[in-house]
């Protein structure tokens, strides 16, 4: 992870972006019932989208990340009719509105030594069927590796194509996922991509499998996956999860939402958001 830091070493730790989505349902857009989520903004109102990524930068972080965790072909064709050409075009998009954020707000500040970044969004397969089974990635037990490395393989290849910084695999649910992810990450050898897990509790993804173990097994295996982490998950989970392991961690700002004993989802309390907060002040060393 080192190649991401400053290079003058000051900073020791990069921050993220918060929730893209979330921002953009603040301002008036009705995201969260969308097939496309924020990827219908990158096709109707493409300043919007700017807009978020430039005001978590103006607020310190130093990664922005594409509005494509939801996008694929098959959801385009779908839902906006497109043909393949118009749906890379959209990730391309996607990508350059993510580096002009990044360009103008150095430009507003050129006295800043900052190294903007941006990462081109994986989600998993279990995101774009829309019924949250990223949530639990029982739809890999139907699939083998080769279909996995098949469907994310068109937007892996614009992303890197489109000039990311880094590929960001999100919010995946299972070994096997990552394994399919890992393997196609060799037919790109120049990629880099930092890999995050949802977690059900403080040591298993949500599938199931140890998360040390996933670590260990596949991750450490691969040279071009520079950091793991969770997101999507608990942030009362976060602290065992990364006690497990001894790697470049990261961990995303959580949506504020759980699934309680009915089968719902409600927001986490003021102490479960509280804990987030001092995981972060304490990497970065803050009282």
């Amino acid at each position: 992870m080192a190649q991401y830091l400053d290079s003058n070493g000051k900073e020791k730790v990069l921050v993220l972006d918060g929730g893209l989505g979330t921002e953009l349902t603040r301002a008036g857009f009705k995201i969260d019932d969308d097939p496309l989520w924020s990827t219908r903004t990158i096709i109707e109102n493409s300043e919007a989208v700017k807009a978020v990524h430039k005001s978590f930068l103006e607020s310190g972080a130093n990664i922005v990340i594409t509005a494509t965790y939801q996008l694929s072909y098959e959801i385009l064709h779908q839902y906006c009719g497109f043909d393949e050409n118009k749906a890379l075009d959209v990730i391309y998009r996607s990508v350059k509105i993510a580096q002009g954020a990044c360009l103008e707000v150095n430009s507003n500040n050129p006295k800043s030594q900052r190294r903007l970044l941006v990462a081109g969004s994986v989600g998993p397969y279990g995101a774009c069927k829309h019924d949250m089974s990223e949530y639990s990635g029982n739809y890999v037990d139907e699939m083998t590796i080769e279909q996995l490395m098949n469907w994310h393989r068109p937007r892996v290849k614009a992303l890197l194509e489109a000039g990311v910084d880094i590929l960001a695999l999100e919010t995946i649910p299972a070994q096997k996922e990552a394994e399919a992810l890992i393997q196609l990450l060799k037919e790109f050898p120049t990629a880099k991509a930092w890999l995050c897990f949802s977690c059900k509790d403080d040591s298993r993804t949500c599938h199931g499998e140890l998360f040390s173990d996933v670590v260990n097994e596949i991750v450490r295996q691969s040279a071009q996956i520079v950091a793991v982490g969770v997101n999507c998950t608990s942030p009362q989970f976060v602290k065992g999860i990364k006690g497990k392991v001894d790697v470049p961690f990261i961990v995303y700002p959580n949506g504020c939402v759980d699934e309680n004993v009915s089968g719902h989802f409600e927001a986490f309390s003021a102490s479960e958001r509280y804990v987030g907060v001092q995981l972060l002040k304490e990497r970065l060393g803050i009282e």
